[in-house]
């Protein structure tokens, strides 16, 4: 199994550091964006969804009228309509994409969130109906039949969906589906139903101990499940200009929040959010390079966390993460084209010769490999001590 990366791309130009101007949607930019990661050898695009914004199947649809070869991931959030018929919708798109089509599940981490859009079941409750509704979805697209449905919160009366998936998971017709969520009580779901357990980017300890529950979890229903990790990423053609990049995207960060009136980021309900932040306070480098500065000034929203150097270190950093078995990897900027585009040119090959390597010496990207020796003296599991990078330059 090759490895898989990711990019991110929203109908308008925007993240921390670049304020959104102009309509909401802008298909100039959504076909751009989309176009300059095709280029630059991505395998899928994510695009999110939230409360207040677009409809993400529909910037799908567009996206991929304007590509040919690069897949999509579309977030979706279950719920708000019904699993029969979001099955049947889900695989219409598919269809016209030519297969080039996942399903990120989001249960939703913030009841606050939720309420915008008329949702006011609780956290565990919300991944209680995300197990049915797949139940109810992945049933749908494999059935050859008519079939029944009587659960907790669906009812259906001979279900079938005329529209199949064109991609097969396990031999069946099925749209590949993503999920994330780190409670127990997103465990539980990931564990029947994912074929991708999406995580954000932790220190590798973290990362570890997490892929080693889900693995248990999903053993236990005698399945096995793909990985996937995401992180930020900011390039530099030597490790100090990366460095000054960062601190400057802080700045920049830190500026656009203030004239927004936003303070630095709280505790958020989203356990991903949590571990985040405890990462954070750990310190504002762990592990080689990741760099935790934005997570703590956001609150620990979305993937904040990044891997900061030259793209043969940041490739390096990334390396040991598909060493704990991460087959998939999500990378985004902060000046989303550009940065993808550049992505492009040295990081995205690197990254694919260093799993080609992997793969050639009979490793599975589905599993972690063998730790290396520990240094004499040193009890086994202690991670080593990692000074902060930029110390080291700052002393050279």
């Amino acid at each position: 199994m090759s490895l898989e990366i990711i990019g991110m791309i929203t109908p308008q130009l925007q993240s921390e550091t670049l304020v959104a101007s102009g309509p909401a949607i802008n298909p100039g930019h959504v076909q751009r964006a989309a176009r300059a990661h095709e280029d630059a050898g991505f395998d899928r695009i994510l695009v999110p969804q939230h409360s207040t914004g677009h409809d993400a199947s529909q910037v799908i649809a567009y996206a991929a009228a304007h590509t040919e070869r690069v897949g999509y991931l579309l977030a979706h959030r279950p719920g708000f309509i019904g699993p029969a018929f979001a099955a049947r919708q889900l695989a219409t798109l598919e269809n016209f994409a030519g297969g080039r089509l996942a399903v990120h599940i989001i249960s939703g981490g913030s009841d606050e969130e939720q309420r915008r859009d008329g949702d006011f079941l609780d956290h565990d409750q919300r991944y209680a109906r995300t197990d049915e509704y797949l139940e109810v979805l992945k049933r749908s697209w494999s059935a050859t039949e008519p079939f029944d449905h009587h659960g907790a919160l669906y009812r259906y009366e001979r279900a079938y969906s005329e529209v199949k998936p064109l991609q097969q998971v396990d031999g069946r017709p099925q749209i590949p589906v993503f999920f994330g969520g780190a409670s127990d009580a997103a465990l539980r779901v990931a564990a029947r139903h994912a074929d991708a357990y999406a995580l954000w980017g932790e220190p590798l300890d973290e990362t570890r101990t997490l892929l080693r529950r889900v693995r248990a979890a999903a053993a236990q229903q005698g399945r096995r499940i793909r990985f996937s990790v995401s992180f930020r990423v900011i390039l530099g053609e030597t490790e100090g200009q990366a460095w000054d990049r960062a601190d400057a995207i802080l700045e920049r960060t830190r500026t656009l929040r203030q004239l927004a009136g936003q303070g630095r980021g709280g505790p958020l309900q989203s356990v991903g959010a949590q571990r985040l932040l405890n990462a954070a306070s750990r310190g504002e480098v762990l592990d080689d390079r990741l760099w935790t500065a934005i997570a703590r000034e956001t609150g620990g929203r979305s993937n904040s966390t990044a891997l900061v150097g030259t793209p043969e270190q940041v490739a390096s950093a990334l390396a040991k993460y598909v060493d704990l078995g991460v087959g998939t990897l999500l990378i985004r900027g902060f000046d989303p084209v550009e940065d993808a585009i550049d992505y492009g040119r040295e990081l995205i090959p690197r990254l694919r010769a260093l799993a080609a390597e992997r793969l050639a010496h009979g490793q599975d990207l589905h599993d972690e490999q063998p730790a290396a020796d520990t240094t004499p003296g040193t009890p086994p599991g202690t991670p080593p001590a990692t000074p902060d990078p930029r110390a080291t330059l700052q002393a050279a």
